[in-house]
């Protein structure tokens, strides 16, 4: 079970990860994604194609996972895994650029699913016509100049990504920070202004892991350790309307709440 479980109730076995493109408008430099290596066109998928393929999908992905699992997972939820009811729109990409993404929502929510949409806020237009489950924008810098030389988008979407913000007060909602050792983890007060402004639900203040192709551009110190994530999270409470809820440290996450 991932920390999802432990903060939002998620059937971790039963949560199908994927993304309707892999294109993205921003270069971070913590992501673990190759960006570098990123398809310049892609032609996209109808929305009822991918709602086709996601049982038969789910099963190619757990292929050979039974007999590897098979003195630690029970039948049962072995079985439950091939039959999933999560869907976390959040592997690799920026889903927002997806055309047919309301639609596709829709469909899941109609089939039973519940949808998580995760984002990185750019296309606040978007995300106003969405109705997932429950939606997270990313906010990984305090102010534009950081968010600019960390997150590198192709173009400056800083103000993009406060009106994203500002759609979450009417909504279940998370906003994600991941704290990067040197880089972003400051200023927690300037923070706190712009989580108060959006009226987030939840705030998930996650360190920065040193995976993927995050290791071309990053270093391993730059992974900031729990107690430090734990800290700057405090922080952060104690400058807005929100409360530490749960954290999780193999995770290096904490998860604050918003206080009604």
């Amino acid at each position: 079970m991932c920390y999802k479980h432990q903060f939002y109730g998620i059937d971790s076995h039963r949560c199908v990860q994927m993304t309707p493109t892999l294109r993205c408008n921003q270069r971070c430099r913590f992501c673990w994604r190759s960006f570098e290596h990123e398809p310049g066109e892609e032609e996209e998928c109808a929305p009822g194609t991918i709602l086709a393929g996601i049982h038969k999908l789910q099963k190619k992905s757990l292929a050979g996972y039974n007999a590897v699992l098979a003195n630690t997972v029970t039948e049962e939820r072995w079985q439950e895994a091939l039959e999933p009811k999560h869907i976390a729109i959040s592997l690799s990409g920026e889903p927002t650029l997806y055309h047919q993404l309301p639609t596709l929502i829709d469909l899941f929510n109609q089939d039973g699913y519940t949808t998580f949409l995760v984002s990185n806020g750019t296309n606040p237009d978007m995300l106003a016509r969405c109705r997932p489950y429950q939606m997270y924008v990313s906010l990984d810098a305090p102010d534009e100049e950081t968010y600019l030389s960390l997150c590198r988008p192709l173009e400056n979407y800083w103000g993009a990504v406060l009106e994203s913000l500002s759609l979450l007060t009417s909504r279940r909602s998370a906003v994600r920070i991941t704290l990067v050792k040197g880089l972003n983890d400051f200023a927690p007060e300037r923070y706190a202004a712009l989580l108060q402004e959006s009226g987030a639900m939840f705030v998930e203040v996650k360190g920065y892991m040193f995976l993927g192709y995050s290791r071309n551009r990053l270093e391993r110190e730059n992974m900031p350790e729990h107690e430090r994530v734990r800290l700057f999270a405090g922080q952060i409470a104690s400058a807005c309307d929100y409360r530490i809820r749960d954290e999780n440290e193999l995770s290096r996450v904490v998860c604050l709440e918003r206080e009604i």
